[in-house]
């Protein structure tokens, strides 16, 4: 399905006070984390970019909070225009951005244009028990220079898309109330990441 909206302005110009959050955190570091697709819009994203994020790498969090209908919230990435996002993510100089895909295979699919970074994970996340491909489809690749991924200071960064399937092993749940117990897979996932990011000297 096609965006509902183009851009951040028609965005906010037309939703409900309540309908989306957005949170900052700017640490200074040179590996900014980001989940466009935040709260109810691709469940999960929020709480995993957190966690890679841990408590010293700089993030940006949108999330849907609407009671229904929170796809509409979702711009695609070489649109997505927040400026606050943007930001942080071009003062950043590499950017990993975390989304969720919708099928149920438990895979992580990389993409991106970070080639080093993301051969580090190709070598990293089987290690810890994650399968590791590249999407079929070319617009779930973040190759596109406008991606969000790839507005830091290097040019390239890192696109995650996480299945449905293997969100749902982070968690009891994808509900709001499941997200809020993590199983251990979340944390094993968290420092496979950074430990391919720390390993590519990012």
């Amino acid at each position: 399905m096609p965006d509902k909206y183009r851009d951040f302005a028609s965005l906010a110009t037309a939703e409900p006070q309540g309908a989306f959050s957005i949170s900052v955190r700017n640490t200074g570091t040179a590996v900014a984390i980001a989940a466009p697709h935040g709260g109810e819009i691709e469940r999960g994203t929020s709480e995993i970019a957190r966690a890679v994020a841990a408590d010293d790498l700089s993030y940006y969090v949108f999330e849907g909070t609407k009671t229904q209908d929170n796809g509409d919230l979702h711009i695609t990435s070489s649109n997505f225009d927040e400026p606050r996002c943007l930001g942080l993510l071009r003062a950043a100089y590499t950017v990993v951005t975390v989304h969720g895909e919708n099928s149920e295979h438990e895979v992580v699919y990389l993409g991106g244009r970070d080639r080093a970074a993301l051969e580090s994970l190709r070598r990293t996340l089987p290690r810890y028990g994650f399968t590791a491909r590249e999407h079929s489809n070319p617009k779930l690749q973040g190759l596109h220079p406008n991606n969000i991924c790839n507005i830091g200071r290097s040019g390239v960064g890192v696109q995650l898309e996480l299945s449905r399937g293997l969100r749902r092993t982070f968690f009891a749940s994808l509900t709001c109330a499941g997200r809020m117990q993590r199983t251990p897979w979340l944390a094993r996932f968290t420092e496979a990441v950074r430990q391919a990011l720390l390993w590519n000297g990012l």
